[in-house]
């Protein structure tokens, strides 16, 4: 299973979003997503964030919230354990992507993107929870079939 992070940084009640479009066989071409990457060696959720925002916007995070933990299972795709954060005290530019475009969308528009379905569930996570939680989503190829929030069973 691999790790990875996701942080939706956000400013004046907008999320800097990716609309990812410049890498080769990536099944998220053409999707809207927040910021992120895999983790290196040795690295903590902390020091991949760090990392991986500053990679992709050239942005330098300060104390992002870690909000919690997203387990993809698909059966297309290799599973996922993905630790999300979000983060609104960074200093920086924002600089060009080579994943795709970089563009900070109202916070109100970003659910009417084109985006995962499981994006939408932890994005209304988000918006309605502060404590830390767990989710796990189960795929059949680009279908969310269901979804479970700190081990109860939700229907998609």
């Amino acid at each position: 299973m691999k790790n990875t992070t996701l942080c939706y940084i956000e400013k004046d009640n907008k999320y800097l979003m990716l609309h990812r479009s410049n890498k080769k066989n990536d099944g998220s071409c053409g999707k809207w997503m927040g910021i992120g990457g895999h983790f290196e060696e040795g690295e903590s959720p902390f020091d991949c964030v760090i990392r991986e925002v500053k990679e992709e916007t050239g942005l330098e995070l300060v104390a992002p919230k870690y909000r919690g933990v997203v387990t993809f299972d698909s059966d297309e795709y290799e599973s996922e354990q993905m630790h999300l954060f979000t983060c609104d005290t960074f200093y920086g530019t924002v600089g060009e992507c080579n994943e795709g475009k970089l563009h900070w969308i109202d916070k109100n528009e970003v659910k009417g993107l084109n985006m995962w379905n499981g994006d939408l569930v932890f994005l209304n996570l988000l918006d309605t929870r502060e404590e830390f939680f767990s989710l796990k989503l189960t795929y059949k190829g680009e279908e969310l079939l269901e979804y479970y929030l700190n081990g109860k069973r939700c229907a998609e």
